[in-house]
């Protein structure tokens, strides 16, 4: 298949449109990593330009005072009859592009390419990451493969992503740790169930803690941050007229980003510990990943937040910032489209919002 033709310079919702029409499923990035790839060589200057696998990267080096690094995945969830795209108009919305991807993340990745071939002369020195398997397991992040084998790349003053925020700056963001809770007991005939010990019984008063818990809320550099306790799948039983003898209870803790993933645990070993030192429950932990803090006090990070006009909130969501605010970058979210609109067959964005996050990072990064 011939390689698409991008065309940096257009209107950013005709690149965006451009971008959504060709089809990268996450694990069949190759196509449009061709794309961009082609197209950044052929109509930016200044830029060192490489390729790793499915993921671009493109980066300046005018000596200008600090670095702005730009970053978006590539893929998509499965396209659901969403891809090509189309263009509709809304009493509300006004003029809304439909497709597969258009919010999470094209759009934003098509501001990115538009402003690295139309600033001239912009105020910082500029990387741009560009990578593959975001939508599924860790394991697979491109952005994860920069960092272990590529780390130079990913040094910068601040760093921008490109998920979708609604055009507002979303501020690092909490941290998430999953945890197994495992009850064990004695089978039984259900008949004779006083001869058995029920391992699902044994869960009542966890699940009375999880229903009366009150989630904390943090404030860090003016983000507010709420935690959230939740049980997210319980498993058990083994016939209709057997007492389990074990059973399983997975709790998902959103901690917030002052907390490390064992903070996190310890708290959580807190809520439950009447169970867990008594050998009612045992916990193992199942996933942890580090939130990322705001950082929003940096220079890079803080002149950002005034040229959006010092609206900022903080991000619920772990998204690739905690990769950044790990390797002490601060790095915030921001791009076009209504998150709770990924991922839907009927996933759209207001033709209005890729300009409006164009023009802003624009004033941005020339230092405006």
């Amino acid at each position: 298949m011939s390689v698409p033709d991008l065309n940096l310079r257009a209107d950013p919702v005709d690149l965006t449109a451009a971008l959504v029409d060709i089809r990268s499923v996450s694990r069949d990035e190759s196509l449009i990593a061709d794309a961009v790839e082609a197209a950044l060589r052929a109509q930016t200057r200044g830029f060192e330009i490489s390729r790793f696998g499915n993921r671009v990267l493109a980066r300046t080096h005018r000596g200008k005072p600090s670095r702005v690094i730009l970053a978006g995945h590539l893929d998509t969830v499965p396209i659901a009859g969403n891809v090509p795209s189309r263009r509709t108009v809304d009493q509300t919305e006004g003029e809304v592009l439909h497709g597969c991807g258009t919010v999470d993340m094209k759009s934003g990745d098509a501001v990115f390419l538009h402003l690295a071939a139309t600033l001239d002369d912009p105020a910082h020195d500029l990387t741009l990451i560009f990578y593959d398997c975001e939508e599924i397991a860790a394991e697979h992040n491109g952005l994860g493969f920069i960092e272990r084998e590529k780390p130079d790349w990913l040094a910068g003053d601040v760093a921008i992503l490109g998920e979708p925020t609604g055009g507002q700056i979303e501020a690092g963001c909490q941290g998430t740790l999953r945890v197994r809770l495992t009850a064990t007991g004695t089978r039984a005939h259900s008949a004779r169930s006083w001869m058995g010990e029920n391992a699902i019984h044994k869960f009542g008063r966890a699940l009375t803690m999880l229903g009366e818990y009150t989630p904390r809320r943090v404030d860090i550099d003016g983000c507010e941050y709420r935690e959230g306790l939740s049980a997210v799948a319980v498993h058990g039983g083994v016939a209709g007229n057997v007492v389990p003898d074990e059973a399983y209870l997975d709790v998902n803790f959103r901690f917030a980003p002052d907390r490390s993933p064992q903070q996190a645990l310890e708290h959580v070993r807190e809520v439950f510990a009447a169970d867990l030192q008594a050998g009612v429950l045992t916990a193992e932990v199942t996933d942890s990943a580090p939130g990322a803090l705001p950082g929003l006090g940096r220079p890079a990070a803080a002149a950002l937040v005034r040229a959006a006009g010092g609206r900022f909130r903080a991000k619920f969501g772990w998204t690739d910032v905690a990769r950044f605010s790990s390797l002490g970058v601060p790095a915030v979210n921001l791009g076009p489209g209504d998150p709770s609109l990924a991922h839907r067959a009927d996933e759209r964005v207001p033709v209005a919002q890729i300009r409006e996050v164009t023009d802003l990072l624009g004033a941005y990064l020339r230092g405006e």
